[in-house]
């Protein structure tokens, strides 16, 4: 009679099934626990006559044995299936992934550097988290000017009395500038390209997050004229030989004299264009004669050196060089933007 029960549970426990791990854990407790079919069968075993006992006690084994392997094939076989559901993505497109390229704004910034690397500037890096002293302080601005306020600047920290120990996100790169100066003396020449925040209103020409590339050249003699010629290279390397530049007074803080350049518009070869407002004439950076009182806060002797400094734009070039109408589409990563610069990589 035993021996018929347990033939039984035998072919039952090898076509049992299990969708979840609840049903899963249903037939363990059926089969396998104190109170389960198998273990009701050990009591029913003090009952057997003395001949029969070691052919039911080795049935019983088997029993148990493939009431095991069998529960512990469905769990493996589950957790194989949840792994593979869990690397699946329903919501992933159908068609097959391309490879993205290339940000349109780093293909410009890493000519830029290219260029200039080419002219002897090496690069130069510091933090965006940046203190009053060597964003304003350092590079010659005034207690009360204006790019020290709120509106123009995002704040982490103020301190009312003592403007100095403000804590700002980087307005300029300049910043890097004032940090290579203060702990290495000239001959300096170095490029600090990266991001910098301004606190602006997001429209189609403007964002308070843009990228620049700050130049500084430190030494005995530098002129107005290494300067001219230094970004007339770079503009002609840039946007082509036949570009031509012009230099026009302007005013910064830490140059002293300042100017600002501009570029032929290469749209219509100096012609005039709604692009350049009809004027031939393209802004892209700023630039002029480092002041000596930067160099002086900054621990070099601004009897024995001088030297130049300029700031561009990275999407002020990257517009002219693409016609980009909208400053807000470098940021959004729209892939039908980004794939229009697949040639440019």
């Amino acid at each position: 009679m035993i021996l018929e029960k347990i033939e039984s549970l035998l072919k039952e426990v090898s076509e049992v099934s299990a969708s979840n791990a609840e049903e899963l854990e249903a037939l363990r407790l059926k089969y396998l626990s104190k109170k389960g079919e198998i273990n009701a069968l050990m009591a029913d075993f003090r009952n057997v006559a003395a001949d029969q006992k070691k052919a039911v006690g080795m049935k019983i084994n088997e029993l148990k044995q493939t009431a095991i392997e069998h529960i512990n094939a469905l769990r493996e076989q589950m957790e194989t299936k949840n792994d593979d559901s869990e690397e699946l993505d329903l919501t992933r497109t159908a068609y097959p992934i391309k490879l993205g390229t290339r940000h349109p704004l780093t293909i410009v910034r890493n000519e830029i550097i290219d260029i200039f690397s080419r002219m002897g500037f090496t690069l130069a890096d510091g933090p965006e988290v940046e203190d009053d002293l060597h964003i304003f302080t350092k590079m010659n601005f005034a207690a009360d000017h204006p790019a020290r306020d709120m509106q123009d600047t995002f704040f982490i920290s103020q301190h009312p009395n003592d403007v100095t120990k403000n804590i700002l996100l980087r307005s300029h790169t300049s910043s890097v500038q004032a940090r290579v100066m203060e702990r290495t003396q000239p001959p300096i020449r170095i490029i600090c390209p990266g991001r910098v925040y301004r606190n602006e209103a997001i429209t189609a020409r403007a964002h308070c997050f843009f990228h620049q590339v700050e130049g500084l050249y430190i030494d005995k003699n530098v002129s107005f004229t290494d300067l001219k010629q230094v970004l007339l290279t770079f503009s002609q390397e840039m946007f082509g030989p036949e570009t031509q530049i012009r230099l026009r007074p302007s005013y910064f803080p830490f140059t002293e004299p300042s100017a600002e350049m501009d570029i032929s518009c290469h749209i219509c070869g100096g012609k005039g264009c709604g692009f350049c407002k009809h004027t031939g004439w393209v802004e892209i950076l700023g630039c002029g004669m480092v002041d000596p009182n930067v160099l002086e806060l900054c621990g070099i002797d601004s009897n024995v050196y001088s030297g130049y400094a300029f700031g561009l734009g990275v999407e002020r070039i990257t517009n002219l060089k693409y016609l980009v109408s909208d400053l807000r589409m470098f940021s959004e990563n729209d892939t039908r933007f980004l794939k229009e610069f697949e040639s440019a990589n």
